[in-house]
């Protein structure tokens, strides 16, 4: 029966009681046990279900609907004025042009000249708009970032009114972006020197040498506003004129050629007023969404662009403006941010690039707006392509962009379809890998290792800050098994990651250390736990390789001695230790490493640990059970640091007892027998096993008969005798015991795998131990269980420990023999 609630995002849920007996039962999922998998949740996969909520207009909806409207009005204008100008130069200049009274024809004239010099403006003044947005400097510097500036930002725009502009170019706002000092140079890598560009951009252009603040583009589009009010204006004080006075001259009777001048010119002069009118109440309606209701600062607050967005706000409104008066009105309803951002992303002017980076980076960090902007992006590989080369980007001038790009891949990466599109794309991992600033000194000799330097902050590059990100994107893209192969054939990326883990006693010792300066330790120690884990070949490969750099072991040594305020970091350590323990030859390593396993025992018996932090030290147990299987030599170490004694009395400890148990069973089984009498002690723990196995069930009673089968070896017939007396405990008694266990797991169980196999040596054993027991077990029925045993066993019994579902470590001594021995001796006697 399930105890569990299957919840509607398909995670299991178990009231809080039932965790806490699950937790002291069976204990976390180890790699002592097979790992099945009961519920998967993969936000990236598209197959779970999550309930739809309704659809919320998008905030840039508003500037769209506001640009149909202006265009309705622009487009009306235009027919109107254009049937005017048809009207004038067809009818009255083409049929009255000389029965006009001579107001009539100067009037008719200037008004054409108004409007033609309107629409012509009109049509022009986008344009200017357009480059407009791009000004941001009165100095006009085509410069995104100078929006981060300040005081400077002002200094800088008057001395721009005085100098050339070659000038203002290169001692632009991107160099002060950049630096913290205006007076420090900046040298090596960290130069501000522009690229060389081989075109010009329009806001740039010089069209006079000393003339270019006239000329800036924001200036020419508010002479062209003007200049189209002024023409309105002008249109409708001339057109009222006429159509108030209707002064347009006397017809005398008869005269044919003047019957229909007064009509004609009524009609013009009316198109005229109420094309003048139109454009004149869009212009008000412009003012009054635009300036008094504040639209685009709204829609910019909205979309969480922070101080920089209007620049993108307005060049979106004036796309969207555009499209409605270049074809259809309803071209630009189909318009949005995240489209929008995207093709500038994919532009080649590095300002239009930045603009799109940073709308991304915003949509994504922000919860209204993060899940369709990532599905957009996930969905268009050209853009996921630009993104990750934007990564090798490492002029100081494009720190800005480099980060957005980071940090939009790290949350596209969370997403599992995502994560693969991105390390599928030829380079990507390489890419990524330039995150990581850290290297090593270039050595001459194969008997020396360069020197370490990881790059901190420069006074003009945020080093640390890509290194985070960085780590965070592989971590990320590791999720996915796939990609963990990737990573570990991608050259260098694995030694940049482990020279990471590293830090110093002094950070780790300081109560005051700032959180960034753990943080990257964490992520990168995380990550290579990530890859330590991973399953089948790949996990082989990459197990192998992690334990090959010669500073992995070490790194996480000097966690363990001094890490005791980061006890996070500490067990992250000790899980990797446990997984790359799962090769032999990283057994050897870690055991020969100086201090490894002392610290490990240290952490594992510390009694200054706080209760809430003790995972630390279940983790530590893990560990130095794995170290002790099937390794002698790591046993033999073991046994030098004299913990036997506490390792007996640990066996009491509940939180202990389970891994302290499988610890002991590995060195009675791995030491040899030449450390039988350095193992004599172990006898001192029979009591209190005989009582577990007696008691406890599941895990900690299948370890218990574990240490059973192979701790009461080292005791002799009398005093294995002694024993069953002081517990009170007969051995027809415990024999009844195994009987029942191996009745009650009559098929292989994942949770105790071994139990079946531990209570057969331990049935074993005490055959030989007493033939008395021979005849109890056949009155028991014992060779039927046995047989029954032979029916129904399976691979999963034959391993100590698992990689996943993969079986590692194989039994020396198969559970069909362990059956024949048993089934020998119940016949011999």
């Amino acid at each position: 029966m399930d105890r569990g609630v299957q919840e509607e995002d398909g995670s299991i849920r178990l009231p809080v009681d039932e965790l806490r007996r699950a937790s002291e039962t069976y204990g976390s999922a180890t790699i002592f046990e097979p790992r099945r998998c009961i519920g998967k949740r993969d936000s990236g996969s598209g197959n779970s279900v999550s309930p739809t909520s309704p659809a919320v207009p998008a905030p840039e909806q508003k500037l769209t609907l506001f640009a149909l409207r202006l265009a309705i009005f622009e487009k009306a204008a235009t027919c109107l004025g254009t049937l005017g100008f048809i009207w004038a130069t067809v009818v009255l200049l083409g049929g009255f042009a000389i029965t006009l009274d001579n107001t009539d024809f100067w009037f008719i004239t200037i008004i054409l000249l108004i409007e033609g010099t309107r629409i012509y403006s009109r049509s022009h003044e986008l344009e200017w708009q357009h480059q407009a947005t791009w000004s941001i400097t009165d100095a006009g510097i085509n410069s995104f970032r100078a929006l981060k500036s300040s005081s400077h930002f002002i200094v800088e725009s008057a001395k721009a009114l005085f100098r050339p502009i070659t000038r203002v170019r290169k001692q632009s706002m991107h160099a002060r972006e950049l630096r913290k000092n205006p007076d420090e140079p900046i040298s090596g890598s960290c130069g501000v020197q522009r690229k060389l560009t081989r075109t010009w951009t329009s806001s740039d252009v010089p069209i006079l040498p000393y003339a270019q603040w006239f000329f800036l583009s924001r200036n020419v589009s508010r002479l062209l506003y003007w200049l189209q009010l002024a023409s309105a204006s002008a249109c409708v004080v001339l057109s009222l004129m006429k159509l108030v006075k209707r002064n347009y001259g006397e017809v005398e009777k008869g005269d044919a050629d003047k019957r229909n001048r007064q009509s004609a010119l009524n009609i013009f002069y009316s198109l005229a007023l109420a094309e003048a009118l139109l454009f004149l109440m869009e212009r008000a309606y412009w003012q009054w969404k635009a300036g008094y209701c504040k639209l685009l600062e709204e829609v910019s607050r909205e979309c969480d662009l922070g101080l920089s967005g209007m620049v993108s706000i307005r060049r979106f409104f004036y796309d969207a403006y555009s499209r409605c008066l270049e074809g259809s009105i309803f071209d630009g309803l189909k318009m949005n941010m995240v489209t929008f951002a995207m093709d500038l992303l994919a532009s080649n002017s590095p300002d239009e690039q930045l603009i799109g980076a940073t709308i991304l980076r915003q949509f994504v960090m922000n919860p209204q707006f993060s899940d369709d902007t990532l599905q957009n992006i996930g969905t268009n590989i050209s853009v996921i392509d630009r993104l990750v080369e934007v990564l090798n980007w490492k002029d100081p001038q494009e720190e800005e962009i480099r980060r957005s790009a980071a940090e939009i891949l790290s949350k596209l990466a969370g997403k599992k379809q995502n994560s693969l599109r991105v390390a599928g794309i030829p380079g990507s991992l390489e890419s990524i890998s330039s995150l990581l600033q850290t290297s090593r000194s270039y050595s001459t000799t194969a008997d020396e290792i360069g020197e370490k330097t990881v790059i901190c902050d420069h006074a003009h590059y945020g080093f640390w800050t890509f290194n985070h990100l960085g780590l965070v994107i592989l971590k990320k893209l590791a999720r996915d098994h796939d990609n963990r192969g990737k990573i570990g054939n991608t050259r260098g990326l694995l030694p940049k990651i482990i020279d990471f883990t590293h830090v110093e006693e002094r950070l780790l010792r300081d109560e005051n250390v700032t959180p960034s300066q753990i943080l990257t330790v964490k992520r990168s120690l995380q990550l290579v736990k990530i890859l330590a884990s991973t399953t089948g070949a790949t996990g082989t490969n990459l197990r192998r390789e992690i334990s090959e750099i010669v500073f992995t072991i070490s790194n996480i040594r000097d966690i363990l001695r001094h890490g005791e305020k980061h006890p996070n970091l500490q067990k992250l350590g000790i899980e990797i230790l446990t997984s790359l323990a799962l090769e032999e030859d990283a057994t050897e390593r870690i055991g020969g490493t100086g201090g490894v396993l002392k610290e490990l025992f240290n952490i594992f018996f510390s009694q200054r640990i706080p209760e809430n932090q003790n995972h630390v030290r279940i983790a530590a147990g893990d560990a130095l059970a794995m170290m002790a299987l099937e390794s002698r030599r790591n046993c033999l170490r073991i046994l030098k640091l004299r913990v036997l004694e506490r390792l007996v009395a640990a066996l009491k400890v509940p939180l202990l007892r389970v891994n302290a148990a499988r610890i002991l069973r590995n060195l009675c089984t791995y030491s040899g027998v030449d450390c039988f009498d350095q193992l004599k002690g172990v006898a001192a723990a029979a009591p209190t096993v005989l009582e577990a196995v007696m008691s406890e069930e599941n895990k900690l009673q299948e370890v218990m008969v574990g240490l059973a089968a192979e701790a009461f070896k080292f005791m002799s017939s009398q005093e294995s005798n002694i024993m069953f007396e002081r517990t009170g405990i007969e051995e027809a008694e415990l024999a009844s015991k195994i009987l029942q266990i191996l009745k009650k797991y009559e098929n292989p169980s994942v949770r105790v795998p071994r139990i079946r196999r531990f209570s057969i040596e331990l049935a074993i054993w005490m055959m030989r131990n007493n033939t008395a027991s021979v005849r109890t077990f056949k009155d028991l029925g014992l060779e039927e269980e046995l047989e029954a045993v032979l029916e129904s066993t399976a691979e999963v019994e034959s391993f100590n420990i698992f990689s996943g579902t993969y079986g590692l470590s194989r039994h020396s001594t198969t559970i069909h023999s362990l059956v024949e021995t048993a089934v020998q001796l119940l016949e011999d006697r």
